[in-house]
């Protein structure tokens, strides 16, 4: 087995922990199931995680980039307001529909963390990642496009995350991929009128 800096190996088994996850549950994946995803041995799980709860922020926090790097890409500024607004969501709802085991996954986690002694403040930092990334990609729109926001940042930031964390179930739950082109469009209209520009 070939020798990885620390960071990187810390990645392969982030995303290892990821595929076991989404494919086997939380509760039923292992350190020792995780290990063999990755191609690597206990000991080497043990040397870069000294605990599940560290694994488990590792990979809330993984999951988490995966989409936001995809949206940040393409809410590069367009023609209007709303094709900017609508590039990005449309980019996270094709991550949704590319990857609906890993977001299925996001979901389990929050549960499996709040109902885990111990485990809840995982919970809590999931959520406030989410609106921690919803402001950087407000704070890139709105610095791209010289816009001034008709709410407070921090509002708007926890309303876009909870709205996209409902739309994200529901799809799971419903599919139904006809509807979505619609009430994306409707989704981005209002967004849309919560900002102005100058």
């Amino acid at each position: 087995m070939a020798r990885l800096p620390s960071a990187e190996r810390r990645r392969q088994l982030t995303e290892a922990a990821i595929r076991a996850m989404a494919r086997d549950g939380v509760p039923r994946t292992t350190t020792r199931s995780i290990a063999a995803e990755a191609g690597v041995s206990l000991s080497v799980f043990h040397y870069c995680f000294d605990s599940k709860q560290q694994l488990i922020e590792s990979v809330i926090t993984t999951i988490t980039g995966h989409y936001v790097t995809v949206v940040k890409e393409a809410i590069r500024p367009r023609a209007t307001l709303e094709e900017t607004v609508r590039a990005g969501f449309q980019a996270y709802w094709d991550h949704v529909r590319a990857h609906p085991d890993e977001h299925m996954l996001t979901y389990e986690l929050t549960q499996y963390a709040l109902r885990q002694p111990g485990f809840e403040h995982l919970a809590r930092r999931q959520y406030e990642l989410y609106a921690e990334a919803y402001t950087e990609l407000i704070d890139q729109v709105r610095e791209s496009m010289g816009l001034r926001l008709r709410v407070p940042g921090p509002v708007l930031a926890r309303y876009l995350a909870a709205m996209t964390d409902g739309l994200t179930l529901n799809y799971l739950v419903l599919g139904d991929d006809s509807a979505w082109t619609g009430i994306l469009d409707t989704v981005t209209a209002h967004v849309a009128g919560l900002v102005y520009e100058n």
